[in-house]
């Protein structure tokens, strides 16, 4: 298997999850006891990946402390955006940058991670290998997300995303990355958006597609839904 090390993106301020997120950074709220960011850990720990890096930059020392008292064989590092937040894209190129390995498997824990997406991301990661991609985003039909709001992101075509005006998939947080496709970025901070929209130019953007329900903390209104249901 190519991908030994998972990302974990952490640095946001969840402004729409105010005012729950103004005294606890967003991935350490908690839906039924367990916060969002102990169920992204347990996902990669089911995928049998051990090494763990997550960005920080909002409220970061409540994140570090929480990884401090986190008990698991899981090898978790932790890389600070720095002064200034990176955005999605130039946090995973600062986090890439800490290590030598050439793919990386990138979660964002505002999706609610759990056990029934092991199997599919095993097979992500199989048709990563076994088509020597240097890109590949999980994706879900938007009729399958709890939040029936998204508009759609792209739109899936054997397996190549594509945008148009109408798009039927929403990327779900889990992709799996090369770093050779963020060679050419010359910015630090930039979102991870302009990647995908320049290997779509090249009809290189692959998607992956999830037949699962999609739980995503978008907002307060939302996240309140998903406790109660």
């Amino acid at each position: 298997m190519s991908v030994k090390t998972a990302l974990i993106l952490c640095a946001g301020f969840g402004k729409r999850l105010e005012p729950l997120t103004k005294s606890i950074p967003k991935p350490l709220l908690k839906i039924k006891d367990i916060t969002l960011l102990e169920r992204t850990l347990q996902i990669i720990d089911k995928l049998e990946i051990k090494e763990v890096k997550i960005n920080t930059f909002y409220l970061e020392d409540q994140i570090i402390d929480f990884i401090k008292n986190y008990k698991s064989s899981l090898e978790i590092e932790i890389i600070k955006d720095g002064k200034e937040i990176l955005d999605t894209g130039g946090g995973i190129l600062n986090l890439i940058n800490s290590s030598e390995d050439e793919d990386f498997i990138v979660f964002n824990p505002d999706t609610m991670w759990d056990i029934k997406y092991i199997d599919e991301l095993k097979g992500m990661i199989e048709y990563y290998d076994s088509n020597k991609l240097s890109n590949l985003l999980l994706v879900v039909n938007k009729k399958k997300s709890f939040d029936k709001r998204f508009i759609g992101d792209f739109e899936l075509k054997n397996k190549s995303l594509f945008k148009y005006e109408n798009n039927n998939f929403i990327y779900i947080g889990c992709q799996i990355i090369n770093k050779k496709i963020l060679n050419n970025i010359s910015d630090t901070s930039f979102s991870i958006s302009k990647v995908w929209n320049n290997e779509i130019s090249k009809n290189n953007l692959n998607g992956f597609e999830s037949t699962k329900e999609f739980f995503h903390v978008t907002d307060l209104e939302i996240f309140n839904e998903i406790i109660k249901s």
